[in-house]
Formats: structure tokens, C-alpha cells, sequence
């Protein structure tokens, strides 16, 4: 069986607990070995080659630190970095767990686990390691040389080691948060404008979850109508309403035991927003049509790019909804405000759409940063990924250039250039964008929001 793949090594001291792996992992992959203590785990590990190993983080019952655990998992990726190590401990410490995957690890499991859990981490974690042992053969579509989606897609997965929307200090921040609550069932409210990427980061947060093994389900909320609302939320039974041919399970039900993404939260309209926080405070939903109060266990995440608490004092959003959502808030900065993650991301997006296009393109030229660096980017992180797209579909050269890229100047150079300002600061703008591009006028001009004809007019006025 094709789901038969892959090898695990159990590495733990309870022998009840290697006795009912023993049973439950075979039935999912291919061979399963389980030592007690890590005395024989090298030669093991040399003779079994295992994909995974299942690692305890403590073999001293006066100690449950889990530094043990820690040790062995570093040892392991030391020595054989290809192969994945998931830890599996009794002690639920968030910290813990940070550290662990800081060294190398997979992912970490809590003693006592969730077989559904469990085996959708070892069996991610198998594909991963089978595919860098080289033992997994290209899927067949793979021939014609396109690439995965996650691969490709500008705000889809992420890249090695780090957010795929940034490593600023302030998404720095946002990665040690995500790091602490992820492993939690805490309500997670993200907020940003249009294009920081909350959904990326609501998909971030369910797959550093407990519950990443069960359906994160995503609902723009303000799309749906009202007269669907509670049938797209909560289900309907067969002949509740017209066309109700079926029974028909809600977001909610379709959800349970994972996570609910409610996107747009802020455009539900206020006598929605009362249905919508009884079923959050009974953590139960009711088909419309139907008497049965069924309980529903998910994780919440809402977002929203509008503010929340001006609505509240509108009266236009409840504030019992409010603090019901708001267990932990996550603000997403726009790109304007973090520029120094343009470049990295740029070049991210042009690695992905290079491969997607097959285009020859290695990186950006000088002009090309320059004006990429001061954009304006209203439409953030989702502009900056259709400006790359596009220009590496047009692009015939090696490098993205200047005249590849299509972007909006800064507001403050189309002030300044218009006349909106002193003549002085026009003149130390222009000197300075030609400096910034090498003397290249293109991608002056472009920096600066005019035409070359006007740049040349400017130049020729301040003597440059």
C-alpha cells in the first residue's frame, strides 16, 4: 500500500507506550522499531535508517527537564540531517517546544496524544524526509516541469527558516508570538490592511497547532449573504427552507476538531453578530430547521482589516463579540512600514514565479531595488507579488531591471516633483535619485513618479 510508506524509530522508556505504538503505527507505515533509552539509538540509527524518529524528552524519572531529549534530537540532525525527528513528551511546555524545533525538530507531540494527531505529524514528517533521502520518485506531473503550488504561489507556504512575509524586527515579534500560541487553543484575532498576508499567517498559526492533523476551514465572512448566513455557518436540515433538498453541514461542523478562520469579521452586520456569539458561548450550533443542539470543538481565528474598537464605540460591532474574539491579538504591519523586508520578498517572489515560468531570471538588478525599495505599496505584500509576477513574465534579461518594474512612487517624490514643495528639496531629491540609480535615467525617472523628459528638464535646470 502506497500509505504504507516510510520507516519510524521509537525512541522512549515506557514500555506501554512503545507496546501501543507498536500496534498503531504499522497499520500506517512500512517497518516501526522502538528502543527504550538512547544508550543504542546511534547504531540503530546507522543499521534501521529510519525516516522518523519519535523521540521521548526524558529518560530520567527524577529529571523532566527535557534536556535530554533536546541533546538527542541536535545529535541526530547533526548527524544525519535529512532525517526528521519528532519529540514526544508528557510536560505540555510551549518554550519547550520552541527550543526543540530551534535544533532541528519536526514538530512536538503531547503525552497523552491524539493518534489522528500523531500520525498526520510522522506521516508529514516522513514526506519530508523521504523526499530529502531522495527515496520518494517525482510525482508523475511533476515531469512537465511544473512545480508544486506551495512552491509557487506568491502568499502560499513559506520559505526555509523563515515568514514568507517577512524577518523584520516587527514580524520578528510576530514569529515568537505565533510560536507561543500556536501550540494553544487561544482565540486569535489578526488585524492589517488589505495584502499583509492574514490569512498566510491564520494558516501558519493552525499548522503549528495541536489540531494541524484535523480541517482548517475558511470563511469570508462578510461575503456571505444574510439570508445564508446561519445555513453556510450552522448547517440546515432537510426542508428547512426552500431548496433545502439535503441536510447540509455548516462551517462550524466541518470544522470540528480543527479550526475556523472567519475572514472579514468585521462586516457582519450587528443582528448576525448576536447569532454568531451564542454559538461561541455554547460551543454548539443548531441546523436551521432543526431542534438538536450539536457541539462543535474548534480553534477560532478571525480577521479583519478594519478597527474593531472604532466599530464598538459606532455601535456598530458588539462588544461582548469583541472580547470573545480578542484572547490574543496579532496587528500585521503594512510593507510601507518595514521596508527592509521588500528585498527579500521580491526576491522570494521572483524565485517562485521564475520557476512557475520558466523563466532564466537569477535575482534584481541595482534599478530594480531602488525603485522597488521606495514604492509606495498601498496594496502591500499581494502588490509587491503581482508587481514581481508580472515583471518576470515580461522580463527577457537575466535580472529584473528598472524598466521590468511597475510600480507607484512614494507619495512624497510625486508631491515634491508636482511642486508641492520648496525648490530646494526637489532639487536634493533629484540629485539623489540619480545617484541611488547610478546615473540611470529610467529608473530615476520611474523613482520619482515622471517622465523622462521631465527628469531630463530637472537635471538640466540643477545642473546634473
Amino acid at each position: 500500500m502506497a500509505s504504507k510508506k516510510g520507516k519510524i524509530l521509537i525512541v522512549d522508556d515506557n514500555a506501554g507506550i512503545r507496546q501501543a505504538l507498536k500496534i498503531l503505527l504499522p497499520l500506517h507505515f512500512e517497518e516501526v522499531e522502538a528502543i527504550p533509552s538512547p544508550a543504542a539509538l546511534v547504531s540503530t540509527l546507522e543499521r534501521f535508517r529510519p525516516d522518523v524518529v519519535l523521540l521521548d524528552m526524558n529518560f530520567n524519572t527524577s529529571i523532566n527537564t527535557g534536556n535530554e531529549g533536546l541533546y538527542w534530537a541536535g545529535e541526530i540532525k547533526q548527524m544525519m540531517p535529512e532525517m526528521e525527528v519528532v519529540l514526544f513528551t508528557a510536560y505540555a511546555d510551549i518554550q519547550l517546544a520552541v527550543e526543540g524545533m530551534k535544533r532541528g525538530a519536526f514538530d512536538f507531540i503531547v503525552k497523552p496524544w491524539d493518534n489522528d494527531k500523531l500520525l498526520a505529524t510522522l506521516t508529514a514528517a516522513r514526506d519530508k524526509a523521504r523526499k530529502a533521502m531522495g527515496r520518494e520518485a517525482p510525482h508523475p506531473e511533476s515531469h512537465s516541469g511544473d512545480v508544486a503550488p506551495d512552491k509557487v504561489n506568491g502568499l502560499e507556504g513559506r520559505s526555509e527558516g523563515q515568514m514568507l512575509w517577512g524577518t523584520s524586527r516587527a514580524m520578528a515579534a510576530i514569529r515568537k508570538t505565533l510560536d507561543k500560541i500556536a501550540p494553544t487553543d487561544a482565540t486569535v484575532l489578526i488585524t492589517g490592511e488589505n495584502g499583509t498576508g492574514k490569512d498566510v499567517l491564520a494558516r501558519d498559526i493552525h499548522a503549528h497547532s495541536l489540531r494541524s492533523g484535523k480541517p482548517m476551514v475558511a470563511v469570508d465572512a462578510g461575503a456571505i449573504t444574510e439570508t445564508l448566513f446561519e445555513s453556510e455557518l450552522f448547517g440546515h436540515v432537510k426542508g428547512a427552507f426552500t431548496d433545502a433538498h439535503a441536510d447540509h453541514v455548516g462551517k462550524f461542523e466541518q470544522a470540528d476538531g480543527g479550526t475556523l478562520f472567519l475572514d472579514e469579521i468585521g462586516n457582519i452586520p450587528l443582528h448576525l453578530q448576536a447569532k454568531l456569539l451564542r454559538v461561541l458561548q455554547s460551543r454548539s450550533v443548531v441546523r436551521v430547521g432543526g431542534t438538536k443542539a450539536i457541539p462543535v470543538d474548534i480553534r477560532l481565528i478571525c480577521a479583519t482589516n478594519r478597527n474593531l474598537e472604532q466599530l464598538v464605540r459606532e455601535g456598530r460591532f458588539r462588544e461582548d463579540l469583541y472580547y470573545r474574539i480578542n484572547t490574543v491579538h496579532i496587528a500585521l504591519p503594512p510593507l510601507r512600514e518595514r521596508q527592509e523586508d521588500i528585498l527579500p520578498l521580491a526576491q522570494l517572489f521572483l524565485e517562485r514565479f521564475a520557476l512557475k515560468y520558466h523563466r532564466p531570471l537569477t535575482g534584481l538588478d541595482d534599478s530594480a531595488k531602488v525603485l522597488l525599495e521606495n514604492g509606495r505599496w498601498s496594496g502591500n505584500i499581494r502588490e509587491l507579488q503581482n508587481c514581481i509576477e508580472k515583471a518576470v513574465i515580461l522580463s527577457e534579461a537575466k535580472k529584473l531591471t528598472a524598466k521590468d518594474i511597475q510600480v507607484e512612487p512614494s507619495d512624497a517624490s510625486a508631491a515634491i516633483l508636482n511642486g508641492a514643495t520648496h525648490p530646494a528639496q526637489e532639487e536634493s531629491l533629484v540629485r539623489e535619485a540619480v545617484a541611488r540609480t547610478g546615473g540611470n535615467i529610467s529608473a530615476a525617472a520611474k523613482l520619482l513618479g515622471v517622465s523622462r523628459p521631465t527628469l531630463y528638464a530637472k537635471m538640466k535646470k540643477y545642473g546634473l
